[in-house]
């Protein structure tokens, strides 16, 4: 039971970063948001392990895998993600990223040097299609545009390079403080994009923006990333299974909260992405 509760619970709070953003995009341009949110969770999260916890700090060369991964994971991925969630909807965000595990296959296969299975190109092509049967209705409803498409998919590949990388790394920090320190130095790296690229006149500090922010930096960046690690360490295989549920609550959250419609086509092609994620990975799961 706890267990499923964590993996429940990851999946709910994970899919609500999409949401989370569109809220925050009323008020705020898109890097002010990002920024405010990596500083407020690597502060929290540095915090809690250096201080409570006693962990030690990185060392000579953790700095730098913790500085790339930050870059990959947090900087150019969330960075673009929260851009892109300006010209898409925030059920076609929480699709994109469910999209994520299939990418990592194909990355993970040439990083390895292994061929490419056949149900690796075929989940990537049932993913992709399913994103695109989804957000074809929406193209003529205002609510996502190829400028948007483009963007996310450069954040989908960023988040996958830097699984690939964190994979291929050799660790001895605290899984929490890879994770403040990560968070952090992405937000150190967004800075100066966030103060070329602000119109600082069109931010409002509102409502609307602080629960942004304050939902994004706690519940999501630290606690959804926390219980995918607990996940990840319980049972990785068993773990992803957790994904599938992704794009669903996305849906249910965009549908609820920002009243964004839902049509044959999401059922459709949140069925494909669903679908895509099983073959990619079922031999793992029946193995």
């Amino acid at each position: 039971m706890k267990n499923f509760l964590a993996g429940l619970f990851f999946a709910m709070l994970w899919a609500s970063a999409s949401a989370a953003t569109k809220i925050g995009l009323l008020s705020a341009q898109p890097f002010v948001i990002g920024t405010c949110r990596f500083f407020l969770a690597g502060i929290l999260m540095m915090v809690y392990s250096h201080l409570v916890k006693k962990n030690p700090l990185p060392k000579a060369k953790e700095w730098k895998q913790i500085a790339i991964y930050g870059f990959l994971n947090v900087t150019v991925y969330l960075g673009c993600f929260v851009v892109a969630l300006k010209y898409v909807s925030a059920g076609i965000g929480s699709l994109a990223v469910a999209t994520n595990p299939l990418i990592i296959s194909i990355l993970s296969a040439f990083w390895l040097g292994r061929s490419v299975k056949r149900t690796e190109i075929l989940g990537l092509a049932l993913g992709i299609l399913g994103v695109a049967i989804a957000t074809y209705p929406l193209f003529q409803q205002s609510y996502a545009n190829v400028e948007g498409l483009l963007i996310l998919s450069a954040s989908m590949i960023a988040y996958s390079v830097g699984t690939v990388y964190y994979s291929a790394q050799e660790w001895h920090l605290p899984l929490f403080t890879i994770n403040a320190w990560q968070v952090l130095l992405g937000g150190i790296f967004l800075l100066p994009i966030t103060y070329y690229f602000t119109d600082w006149s069109q931010n409002v500090y509102d409502f609307n923006f602080s629960m942004s922010v304050l939902w994004l930096a706690i519940p999501v960046s630290i606690g959804a990333v926390q219980l995918w690690l607990y996940l990840l360490k319980i049972d990785p295989v068993k773990a992803s299974l957790w994904l599938f549920l992704n794009p669903i609550f996305g849906f249910i959250y965009a549908a609820v909260i920002l009243n964004e419609p839902i049509s044959s086509f999401t059922y459709i092609g949140t069925s494909l992405v669903i679908a895509g994620l099983y073959l990619a990975q079922r031999e793992k799961l029946n193995s």
